[in-house]
């Protein structure tokens, strides 16, 4: 009996490594699933910006907003007579201590074609 007593904290002492870092790998998960979803949303609202005023600086302008960082986004418009198409590409920051050495910036881009509004 008595050299049982400390083996439960022997078996936490092996599994707390993984623990942390299966947690800190689904914080860092959300946190992209976060970025992918503003960044729908800011494309969305950039192609809403060129069916009505395609000139760049109102798209940029548009853009600009959800949280995502100026910085990492970069913005794509062409148009084709009476669509215009909008791409939005993001590096979204691996933050988390740990996961982010190990996996780095993912990059998301999407991509909404829209009808010109005259």
């Amino acid at each position: 009996m008595k050299r049982e007593q400390g083996q439960a904290t022997v078996e936490l002492a092996l599994l707390l490594p993984f623990l942390v870092g299966l947690v800190l790998t689904v914080v860092q998960v959300g946190l992209v699933l976060r970025d992918r979803v503003a960044l729908t949303h800011v494309t969305r609202v950039a192609a809403r910006a060129a069916a009505v005023d395609p000139s760049e600086a109102n798209v940029l302008r548009a853009a600009g907003g959800a949280g995502l960082d100026a910085r990492r986004v970069s913005v794509r418009v062409a148009r084709r007579g009476r669509l215009v198409s909008v791409e939005v590409k993001y590096r979204s920051p691996t933050d988390v201590p740990m996961v982010g050495v190990v996996v780095g910036d993912v990059a998301l881009s999407e991509r909404l074609v829209a009808f010109v509004e005259e």
